[in-house]
């Protein structure tokens, strides 16, 4: 059966039309005369049965349905684009894989890992995009995901498949300066930081996560700590953020240590205590339940194993 899409050249035409609000600068671009361009837009109207354009005194301007087409269409033609790219640079070997990554994770754990990864498969090309809400992947964003969040979450995410990566377990940190400013002969208990007293942790102030406003309540009832001002201090949005804070000594702040993990070995954050709250979120690998790439199971092999080997340097550092 025919498939119900236009020619491709009457899409490259309405792309760069639209994109410069003139037939001639989109026949400049597209290397073929102005009227073939207005010829091809007039097909797809016809096809459409509705107007795209209408025409000005400067040229021509989207109509509210062109307008719409336009923004619609858009990110398949780069989707597409990208997709011939991938094919000619990989000579149909190996591939390209898309992921959606939550932004901290992303920046703070993911990237400065990949390099392993190159070595590993250099035939595999990942693409990476932030993004932090659950998605459709009928919508073809993204191959795969690395989400955080609830268990809750994920068995009400349809249509996927997860493979568990870690707890989003957090832990308070500041920088040094903070500590030695409020208690100048507290001592280091390990290489990373310090395991304070509670009169002492009630003395530092607190930094907020703006989406998370309940977390040091929970982290102070979970080491019984009664705390006068739990929900005071500065709020950020991201751990990312919270970390610049804390390193700034604008106070104390609960993270994941795994995102972190440099600032701790550098000293520029230490651990005001080695308790953690150990959050409901964790973090998941996930993709369409239809699909079995064999890019992606290599992905999260990896993955696992680089999981594996961090909560292991971890766990060495208190050894």
């Amino acid at each position: 059966m025919r498939r119900n899409i236009p020619s491709l050249q009457a899409f490259l035409c309405f792309e760069s039309a639209a994109k410069h609000c003139s037939y001639t600068h989109a026949s400049q671009e597209l290397f073929i005369t102005q009227s073939a361009v207005s010829r091809q837009i007039q097909q797809l109207e016809e096809f459409l049965s509705l107007s795209l354009f209408i025409r000005t005194r400067h040229g021509v301007e989207l109509t509210p349905a062109g307008q719409h087409y336009y923004k619609s269409i858009k990110p398949y033609l780069l989707g597409l684009e990208q997709s011939t790219l991938d094919v000619m640079s990989h000579k149909g070997l190996g591939g390209t894989l898309k992921l959606g990554v939550v932004p901290t994770f992303a920046t703070r754990w993911l990237v400065p890992k990949l390099h392993r990864f190159n070595q590993r498969y250099p035939e595999i090309t990942i693409h990476l995009e932030t993004s932090t809400k659950p998605f459709l992947f009928n919508e073809n964003i993204f191959d795969a995901a690395i989400y955080a969040g609830t268990q809750q979450q994920i068995d009400h995410w349809p249509g996927i498949h997860t493979h568990f990566l870690m707890k989003e377990d957090v832990v308070p940190v500041c920088s040094p300066q903070l500590i030695a400013r409020h208690f100048p002969a507290a001592q280091k208990s390990h290489r990373y930081g310090y395991n304070l007293a509670a009169e002492q942790l009630q003395q530092l102030p607190l930094l907020q996560q703006t989406t998370r406003p309940t977390i040091w309540q929970e982290w102070f009832q979970t080491q019984q700590i009664e705390h006068a001002h739990p929900y005071d201090g500065q709020r950020h949005e991201l751990f990312s953020m919270l970390a610049v804070a804390a390193s700034h000594g604008m106070g104390m702040a609960l993270i994941p240590q795994m995102l972190i993990q440099q600032e701790l070995t550098s000293g520029e954050l230490v651990l005001a205590s080695d308790q953690q709250l150990s959050g409901r979120r964790s973090y998941y690998l996930v993709h369409s339940s239809q699909e079995n790439s064999v890019l992606i199971q290599k992905f999260v092999e990896w993955m696992q194993q680089e999981v594996t080997h961090s909560i292991a340097t971890q766990e060495s550092a208190y050894a």
